[in-house]
């Protein structure tokens, strides 16, 4: 077992295999067995090239041979920054079938957080690209290189300069030991949006589960044609789009961007059926998609997480795009939930899924960790078959983040309706505090979505002597910006309480986001305690 990871106990282990959610077998060994079932079909297409499982599995062993060539060896950890490129999928796999651990790394990340990921986890490797949405990573690589004494190897897709070229790795194929499928096979990032992130040991047995639950959950088959828009590197996007599709023998379609000038052209051209969206990016899609000549006919459905999808632009989604919205739920430390295709559209619009396995346990609990009535909003805690029991090398964090009995702090305020579908209502820390009057943000951001002129908005809390906290609308409006009293006004007419209606409105042109792609009110904060 890799040390710093923090295993189930046994008991919950034993059982988790004998439910066959744990089938001992290894995410590279999976691909294997797609080869040989899935052959000719279509597994991956990106904007140059597409491979078929059979193509793919060979591409894989050819990368796997090189990295074994350059001394990559079982648990090394190699940082993997990539767009979303077949590529991406190829060397995943390959450090897989060496035993070594990929660190998955978002193209926005910069040298603080690559430095950070290295550091922390002993990469040996680092494995990017030569240029990602205009920015040199190889610029990216010398200053991380300069600042740490483990990478032995940089290795990169595309001019690679002084470093390893990623073509240079397909090299004639060798035979690989297996390894342990209740070992660690992955390290993915936590989705926090303060501090650098932790790290989350995610093994071949529970992430391989995650991705079969959601197939189910989603009734994927061999028609689905999942297309990713977000950036790859994301548990959400690697379970519900990857490895949910390979599932099935489906056909992942990979777009390097959201942008509408390039997705539309893909659904039609690819006749795409599935996609996950997040909020901000749903906006864009909805309001582009009538005046479009693009057909889009061939969606089925689209999914929309991240962060809570408001409900005024919840209801724009299925007119403009012409297919079910489902919204759903996720977190890299383990527990997702989907909604299915039954469920009724005021579901679909106001709750945000049900957990994908039978036994994710979820406890919904006060402030003092003592459960809830029925129905109503606490804090949720879960755990389960492919939900983490403490961070890799955690220290603190495993003691404030998790339970003594294994239910991992989500940090989430939810409530569970009668049908078992989860509501989401904000963040434990999302809260403001105006003189002893608590403001539910998402609550209030809701409302100021609904008015006209209002396209995007976040509610933050400022410092103020006297009641401890005001609270701040940042909008992005459409047109003409409306000033104070206009809030005011429309947020009175639509019976709120006096005390969540903002002190302060400021204007902006876009709201900035974190690298998974939920609004950075860290940074909205700090601009505002500056001005």
């Amino acid at each position: 077992m890799l040390d710093g990871f923090v295993p189930w106990p046994v008991e919950f282990a034993s059982r988790y295999r004998s439910l066959g959610y744990w089938r001992g077998e290894t995410l590279d060994a999976a691909l294997r067995r797609y080869g040989s079932a899935f052959g000719d079909s279509a597994a991956v297409v990106d904007s140059d090239r597409s491979w078929t499982y059979s193509e793919l599995d060979a591409e894989v062993d050819h990368y796997a041979a090189g990295l074994h060539a350059l001394g990559i060896r079982p648990r090394d950890r190699v940082v993997v920054q990539l767009p979303n490129r077949g590529e991406f999928i190829a060397v995943m796999y390959a450090l897989l079938r060496v035993g070594a651990i990929p660190v998955f790394a978002l193209p926005a990340h910069r040298a603080a957080e690559i430095t950070h990921f290295v550091d922390s986890t002993d990469a040996v490797a680092y494995v990017t690209a030569d240029v990602i949405d205009g920015f040199d990573h190889r610029e990216l690589a010398r200053a991380v290189r300069g600042q740490t004494g483990n990478l032995r190897h940089v290795i990169i897709f595309g001019d690679a300069a002084e470093f390893i070229p990623l073509d240079s790795l397909r090299q004639q194929p060798i035979e690989h030991p297996t390894a342990d499928p209740s070992d660690v096979a992955i390290l993915l990032l936590s989705g926090g949006t303060t501090g650098l992130p932790k790290f989350v040991a995610r093994t071949h047995d529970d992430w391989a589960y995650s991705g079969r639950a959601v197939a189910a959950a989603c009734s994927y088959d061999a028609t689905t044609r999942h297309m990713v828009c977000l950036p790859l590197g994301h548990n959400w996007t690697l379970t519900h789009g990857l490895l949910a599709t390979f599932d099935v023998g489906g056909t992942l379609i990979l777009a390097e961007s959201p942008d509408p000038g390039i997705t539309f052209d893909l659904i039609e051209r690819h006749r795409v059926t599935d996609t996950g969206l997040v909020p901000g990016v749903a906006l864009v899609w909805v309001e582009l998609a009538p005046g479009g000549s693009a057909d889009l006919s061939s969606l089925r459905r689209v999914v929309i997480g991240g962060s809570k999808l408001p409900l005024e632009l919840a209801r724009r989604v299925e007119p403009a795009l012409g297919c079910q919205l489902h919204q759903a739920f996720g977190m890299a430390e383990g527990l997702c939930g989907f909604q299915d295709s039954d469920e009724d559209l005021e579901t679909r619009l106001h709750a945000q899924g049900r957990p994908v396995s039978p036994d994710d346990e979820l406890l919904i609990v006060d402030h003092y960790g003592n459960p809830v009535p029925a129905g109503e909003i606490g804090e949720l805690l879960t755990r389960g078959p492919y939900t983490v029991r403490g961070y890799f090398r955690g220290g603190v964090h495993n003691r404030t983040s998790f339970t003594d009995n294994g239910f991992y702090r989500t940090g989430d305020l939810v409530r569970l309706l009668p049908n078992g579908q989860v509501v989401f209502e904000g963040r434990v820390k999302d809260q403001i505090n105006r003189g002893g009057e608590k403001i539910a943000a998402e609550e209030v951001e809701n409302h100021l979505l609904a008015h006209p002129a209002v396209r995007d908005a976040a509610l933050i809390g400022v410092p103020d002597e006297i009641l401890g906290e005001r609270s701040c609308a940042v909008l992005v409006p459409h047109g003409a910006a409306p000033e104070q009293p206009e809030i005011a006004r429309f947020l009175t007419e639509r019976g709120i309480a006096a005390y969540k209606i903002p002190d302060l409105i400021r204007i902006a042109d876009t709201l900035p986001r974190t690298a998974i792609g939920k609004v950075d009110k860290k940074k909205l904060r700090q601009e505002e305690v500056t001005r």
